[in-house]
């Protein structure tokens, strides 16, 4: 909205370039933009894969094969999960009180094979010329299908607790309908628009944090932030498939994936793409309310008195 009393057209003012940002806010925007300290490291991690795809293609492996072994091993995760998804582990106790055990580990040894497989049949499909769209198809399924088994995990830890942590039960559910419309949402609109890869929540983000919430024994923190933050990617997405098929409808052009333009933009660090110190910025405070909140908030880990307030709210 223009407060503007000017006599300037709202043609005039939209093609008007935006205001000088301040000093801070500029510089501010530059780090954001700045290549990520972690990007050469990516790059060798994708040389790695290329190459172990390559040799999977030399031996006859078809990328199919490679994506149901990887829901077997998330299978095997959701186990652990079901059994010590809110244990602390052995050489990481923060919280008092709180169960300790060796299920997350088990879970996070798991986790690291299905991403190992998730990684390799993409690459499989693409080195040895081997895509199809029958193999997307199942790869997606496949997606979700470990997604589900992952929360229901979760959910079946905190059910047969003593007494059961109805909210926890309540953070897995929305955890998983968060992640189930993430890429729902995704899917949908690229039917009718190129690309809705907008949203710091993407697959690999989510799978990434549960990762780190089971190496540190915090997986209930993590379900309080599947549960809200992956909300703001799902508000992104639907917003931005909305907005852009308005633009297509009406001729205009479609809106940035990207920070807003101005000065608004260059606080928008959730926004920068992969391979962005942003992005690095965002992961980080990410990675921070897993691994330390807890500590200081023992809710955060479901134990407390405050460990289960939806049952309190209802019995009160």
């Amino acid at each position: 909205m223009n407060f503007d009393s000017s006599s300037q057209s709202p043609a005039e003012a939209a093609d008007a370039p935006d205001p000088p940002a301040p000093a801070a806010l500029e510089t501010l925007r530059q780090v954001s933009a700045a290549e990520s300290v972690g990007k050469p490291l990516g790059q060798s991690v994708a040389a790695a894969r290329d190459a172990l795809a390559r040799r999977l293609v030399d031996l006859g492996i078809r990328p199919n094969v490679i994506t149901v072994a990887g829901l077997f091993m998330t299978c095997g995760a959701a186990y652990g999960l079901a059994r010590g998804a809110g244990q602390q582990v052995p050489y990481f106790v923060g919280v008092r009180d709180a169960p300790v055990g060796w299920w997350p580990t088990w879970t996070l040894a798991f986790l690291f094979l299905a991403a190992a497989c998730d990684m390799l049949d993409g690459a499989v499909a693409r080195v040895g010329n081997l895509r199809t769209r029958a193999g997307a198809v199942l790869d997606s399924t496949i997606d979700r299908l470990s997604d589900m088994a992952l929360y229901i995990g979760c959910l079946l830890y905190f059910a047969q607790r003593d007494p059961a942590n109805l909210t926890y039960q309540l953070l897995a559910v929305l955890s998983l309908c968060c992640a189930v419309l993430i890429s729902y949402i995704k899917a949908r609109a690229e039917c009718l628009i190129d690309n809705c890869s907008v949203g710091y929540w993407s697959r690999g983000e989510r799978f990434a944090g549960l990762m780190i919430a089971c190496a540190c024994g915090h997986v209930p923190a993590y379900l309080w932030q599947m549960s809200f933050s992956c909300a703001f990617t799902v508000w992104r997405r639907a917003s931005y498939a909305y907005r852009a098929l308005r633009a297509l409808d009406t001729g205009r052009a479609l809106p940035t994936r990207g920070p807003a333009p101005g000065w608004l933009g260059a606080l928008q660090i959730w926004r920068s793409p992969r391979g962005s110190l942003g992005y690095d910025v965002a992961t980080g405070l990410h990675i921070v309310f897993v691994v330390v909140a807890p500590c200081v908030w023992p809710a955060l880990q479901g134990v407390g008195p405050w460990g289960d307030p939806l049952r309190r709210w209802l019995l009160s």
